[in-house]
């Protein structure tokens, strides 16, 4: 009997990975697609606006005010919205000082107002990320933790927006109650970013993602710190801002002769500010004038007068900070040489 040598199975070939493209690259493949994300925000704002203007043509003529005592109300408005913007780069600097980054408390004040400038002109918040950069470039800290104050700041903003609108919901101001749409959204939105605390806390425990957590730590670091009595103080703070910003709708009210009370002018800007969130072309264009008309519309306020009151809110509070804001940046920080050279859109 012969024996036969045995023979090995031969080893499988091996499989092959088919690898899908990046998410970007396969947007990209999309024809027409990838154009339509890049401008989401001008087509939403092209066409807020286009509705906003064929709305307005159908509406009473709109008369601004002309009696000094209105004017003056008008000019108080300006410097309240100065004030509170004041608070805000007092804000970013405690948050800062807080997070052991070294900086001048200068620098801190004129970036803020330099940075809400920018938002008004450059496309994606660029403002932000002006600021970042500055300020990375005049304290030497790392521009992911610079990042994380700002983030800090909008979390703050969020929260107290929210909870703002739970508050006039329960208040009833302009009709509005807890059970109506905008106040459980409120609530979602309260809910969510506590989820995204609790979930950072809970992988910032896990051993296999601590590589993900060392790159996220700089940036969430701030946000963090905020669940603490300081946090709170910080809070507290944010929620007066947006009051002291309410104010001036109130004031703008009043220079129309439109019988709003405080509440309701602190009402019409959060339900502006939850507008804001909708991507559009800088300084918010159409979607911040959509907000201001349906508050409006739940005070029983409309036609001309609306569109005077959007259009005077829209000045008070977008263009003296942008002229300032750009001051700063010519006097101060290089000027149109630093936007135009785009430096300042490196990633973090």
């Amino acid at each position: 009997m012969t024996l036969e040598p045995s023979r090995e199975p031969a080893p499988a070939a091996p499989e092959e990975r088919i690898e899908r493209p990046p998410a970007a690259a396969r947007l990209r493949a999309v024809p027409g697609l990838a154009v339509v994300a890049r401008h989401l925000g001008v087509i939403v704002s092209v066409a807020a606006v286009a509705g906003f203007v064929v709305w307005a043509l159908g509406q009473d003529t709109p008369k601004f005010p002309s009696d000094p005592a209105d004017i003056a109300l008008v000019g108080g408005a300006v410097l309240v919205y100065a004030f509170a913007t004041a608070v805000r780069g007092w804000r970013w600097h405690r948050i800062m000082r807080h997070n052991g980054i070294p900086h001048s408390r200068t620098d801190a004040y004129m970036l803020c107002v330099v940075g809400y400038a920018c938002n008004n002109v450059l496309p994606a918040r660029g403002g932000e990320l002006l600021r970042i950069y500055l300020m990375g470039q005049r304290s030497g800290a790392r521009k992911r933790e610079v990042l994380g104050t700002v983030l800090a700041e909008r979390v703050l903003d969020a929260v107290s927006l929210a909870l703002l609108l739970v508050i006039l919901s329960v208040g009833r101001v302009a009709g509005s109650s807890p059970g109506d749409s905008r106040t459980l959204a409120a609530v979602g939105a309260l809910v969510v970013v506590s989820s995204v605390f609790v979930i950072a806390m809970l992988l910032h425990r896990g051993e296999r993602l601590q590589r993900v957590m060392g790159l996220l730590r700089p940036i969430m670091a701030a946000s963090r710190r905020l669940v603490s009595p300081y946090g709170a103080i910080l809070l507290v703070v944010t929620m007066g801002i947006w009051a002291l910003e309410g104010t001036i709708f109130w004031m703008i009210g009043r220079s129309l002769g439109i019988a709003i009370t405080p509440w309701e002018g602190l009402f019409v800007l959060v339900l502006s500010g939850f507008f804001t969130l909708i991507p559009a072309a800088p300084g918010y264009v159409g979607t911040f004038e959509a907000g201001v008309l349906v508050g409006l519309s739940r005070l029983g306020v409309s036609g001309g007068t609306a569109v005077a009151f959007a259009l005077l809110v829209r000045f008070v509070m977008y263009v003296p900070i942008t002229v300032v804001g750009l001051g700063f940046l010519i006097a101060r920080y290089g000027g149109l040489q630093l936007l135009r050279s785009r430096r300042w859109e490196q990633p973090a």
